[in-house]
């Protein structure tokens, strides 16, 4: 198949256009900066010159292409309602290109806030009061005769980078402690970047329209436990924060330091005969890559 691939140069879509070149796909990822031209190409990819807020460069890096896979997404949480609007608009423009031909679009979304009281699952729908349209807008898409389905991330990680505990990483650096949220007792689910690869060139390949898929290969790991590894890496000590001084110590991730977010991903195993094999989240933060510039210990 020929794939185009937004995203393609970050961190996770490096990994997914190796993914797909090993499988014998041809695959076309856009990059907006000649260093994200640098990654696609020594991952084995062609390059589409383009960004998010370009709709038409979109629109035809999708009209070429036997399937879509869409990964990208700006991170900058100071204006994250805009970016959400751009990641509906984006998703939009590429069903317009694929309307009709029930090639496959794959969007990406999270699995924060599903289920919080429970452990959620591939039933679950996404939450409505949530600003970011990518699963509502991916799913849309359907009616046009497009073969969408939805990616959900969590933690996704290597030893350089590892989601929202990478934010983490940064303000034990800036603050000088590790911390957690009352007893840590919350959980964040994670999966190794290699297997959240293979998985999205399963979805390529097999996932039916309206499928959800959770790349979650552990259901939920403490924060305590996350930040007592980080401790010990960063030679930091590890504290609890109080409630009332969450957002005065985490900033941004205030929102989602304390949220208890436990997964499963049994319906996408079963399906997909995808079995992770990737290393643990709390391997790769004991083998955490730190700049020396930048660590404190």
């Amino acid at each position: 198949m020929r794939v185009f691939v937004t995203g393609a140069s970050g961190f996770i879509g490096v990994e997914v256009v190796k993914e797909l070149v090993k499988a014998g796909h041809k695959v076309v990822g856009m990059a907006r900066s000649d260093e994200g031209v640098k990654r696609v190409k020594n991952a084995g990819g062609e390059v589409h010159r383009g960004t998010l807020e370009d709709l038409e460069s979109l629109k035809s890096g999708a009209a070429t292409a036997d399937g879509v896979i869409h990964l990208a997404f700006n991170h900058d949480f100071s204006k994250f309602q805009q970016n959400c609007e751009d990641d509906r608009k984006a998703i939009e423009a590429m069903g317009d290109a694929l309307a009709g031909t029930n090639r496959p679009l794959i969007v990406t979304g999270g699995v924060a806030l599903i289920a919080p009281d429970r452990i959620a699952t591939e039933k679950d729908t996404g939450n409505a009061n949530f600003p970011r349209h990518s699963e509502r807008a991916g799913l849309a898409q359907i009616d046009k005769g497009v073969k969408a389905s939805v990616m959900r991330l969590p933690q996704v990680h290597d030893p350089r980078k590892q989601g929202l505990v990478t934010y983490l990483v940064e303000a034990a650096k800036q603050t000088g402690v590790s911390a957690y949220v009352e007893e840590g007792s919350n959980h964040w689910p994670a999966c190794h970047v290699t297997d959240c690869a293979r998985l999205y060139r399963l979805a390529l390949e097999k996932a039916d329209a309206g499928d959800i898929l959770h790349a979650v290969a552990e259901q939920g790991i403490t924060l305590k436990e996350i930040a007592e590894t980080l401790g010990k890496r960063l030679n930091l000590p590890v504290v609890s924060i109080p409630q009332e001084k969450v957002e005065q110590h985490f900033g941004w991730l205030a929102m989602f330091a304390g949220v208890d977010c436990r997964v499963s991903a049994d319906i996408t195993q079963k399906k997909f005969d995808w079995h992770p094999k990737g290393p643990k989240l709390i391997t790769d933060l004991q083998n955490l890559v730190v700049e020396k510039q930048n660590a404190l210990a």
